[in-house]
């Protein structure tokens, strides 16, 4: 596992369909860095229909004042959609990590400079879980397990905060499954 959490600036790019969590992703990992006493940037950006139009959220995390607070190359990038592939995949930060739904999408482009993953978020989310709602947590626990971009028990915290008490075991649970996913398929980062 490569750390890409040890840089003064980390920019991290969440992408998908609406409705599908990144926004709650990104607060999640923002609010997270807050807690640790990182200086932080959460912008996002949703398509005109609230559900099913592209999403995209971003997040820059730095241990000094963030002077210029826009996503240049994330080094870390999340797609949910194949429309988040086909639009931000290959705007990651040469040498980054791409992370990917892999039962959503098919990669048509070859991306030699990334490091890639996928992973079937979804379809783990709905048969492990019986629900396909918490898959963007799934992905998120994932993400940070591959990226150690903060430490899980942050993130996983900052999950308890930000959900509805009622469904705070389901979040806490798709976390840990992500984070479990990640690390058993570790070796299959390309």
């Amino acid at each position: 596992m490569r750390e890409i959490g040890a840089q003064e600036r980390l920019e991290i790019r969440l992408s998908g369909s609406g409705g599908q969590g990144v926004l709650l992703g990104a607060t999640i990992l923002a609010e997270a860095a807050t807690a640790l006493g990182r200086h932080v940037v959460q912008a996002q950006n949703y398509g005109p229909a609230a559900r099913g139009g592209a999403s995209m959220a971003e997040v820059i995390i730095s241990d000094e004042e963030i002077d210029y607070p826009e996503v240049v190359a994330p080094r870390a990038s999340l797609c949910l959609s194949q429309e988040a592939w086909d639009t931000y995949a290959a705007a990651t930060a040469a040498d980054g990590l791409v992370v990917y739904d892999s039962g959503l999408i098919s990669p048509q482009s070859e991306l030699p400079a990334l490091r890639l993953l996928g992973i079937r978020f979804t379809e783990l989310a709905t048969q492990r879980l019986g629900k396909a709602v918490v898959a963007n947590i799934v992905a998120l626990g994932a993400l940070v397990a591959l990226t150690e971009l903060l430490p899980a028990d942050a993130v996983q915290e900052a999950v308890v905060q930000r959900v509805p008490p009622r469904f705070r075991d389901l979040n806490v649970e798709a976390f840990r499954l992500g984070m479990d996913v990640a690390s058993a398929t570790e070796g299959a980062v390309r």
